[in-house]
C-alpha cells in the first residue's frame, strides 16, 4: 500500500506534541510521524515527539544511492572500454578489469556517501527558510484510509499550517519500525 507524506509547519512544539498524541490516539503509529527542527535542544524537552535523527537530516542515503548508480555506469564503461580495445585478450584476461570495475563502483558509492554527509537531506531543502526562522517541520506518512484522521485532527490545531505533500517511506519500513520495538518490549521486558 502506497503512503503519502503530508508536511506541516509550526513554531509551537507544545501544539505539535498534542497534535502527534491526538493522531496516535486515533490509530496512526509513531513511525509514521516525525518532527524536524534545527533546534535539537528545544525538541529534546518534548519527550513524546518523534524527532528526525541527525543522520537522516543529511543526504547520506540518497547521495550514496546516486553514487552507486554512477559507480555502476563507470564500472560498465570501464569493462566495455577494456573489451573494445582488446585489453581483455591478454594473458591476464578479464580479472584485472573486473577488479578495476569493482573498485570504481565502490569508490563512487563511497564518494556519494561522503558528499551526502555534507549535504542537507533533499526532502527538506524546500523548507530550509522556515527551519532557519525557528519553525519546525512536522510530517506524517499516511495510508489513504487515514486521511480522514488527519483532517479531523487538524481542526483542533489551527497553528499547524499545511506545507505540501511528497513521497513517503515505504509502508513495509513503517510496519517494521513499529513492530520491531514492540517485539523486543514484549519478548525481553
Amino acid at each position: 500500500m502506497k503512503l503519502r507524506r503530508h508536511y506541516f509547519i509550526s513554531d509551537n512544539l507544545d501544539d505539535l506534541e498534542a497534535f502527534e498524541e491526538e493522531l496516535e490516539a486515533s490509530g496512526v503509529v509513531k513511525p509514521q510521524i516525525h518532527v524536524f527542527s534545527l533546534n535539537d535542544t528545544e525538541i529534546a524537552q518534548h519527550e513524546h515527539l518523534n524527532y528526525v535523527q541527525s543522520f537522516l537530516k543529511k543526504d547520506v542515503v540518497h547521495s550514496t544511492k546516486l553514487g552507486a548508480l554512477i559507480g555502476i555506469c563507470v564500472a560498465a564503461l570501464s569493462l566495455f572500454t577494456a573489451h573494445r580495445l582488446g585489453w581483455t585478450e591478454s594473458g591476464a584476461g578479464w580479472i584485472p578489469f573486473i577488479f578495476l570495475a569493482i573498485a570504481l563502483f565502490v569508490f563512487c558509492t563511497w564518494e556519494g556517501g561522503l558528499i551526502g554527509i555534507e549535504t542537507p537531506n533533499y526532502n527538506f531543502t524546500r523548507f530550509a527558510e522556515a527551519l532557519e526562522n525557528d519553525k519546525h517541520l512536522f510530517f506524517i506518512d499516511l495510508r489513504p484510509s487515514q486521511e480522514a484522521i488527519l483532517n479531523e485532527a487538524l481542526k483542533s490545531h489551527p497553528q499547524v499550517k499545511a506545507a505540501g505533500t511528497g513521497s513517503a517511506n515505504p509502508s513495509w519500513l513503517v510496519v517494521l519500525e513499529d513492530r520491531i520495538p514492540r517485539f523486543f518490549k514484549h519478548t525481553f521486558p
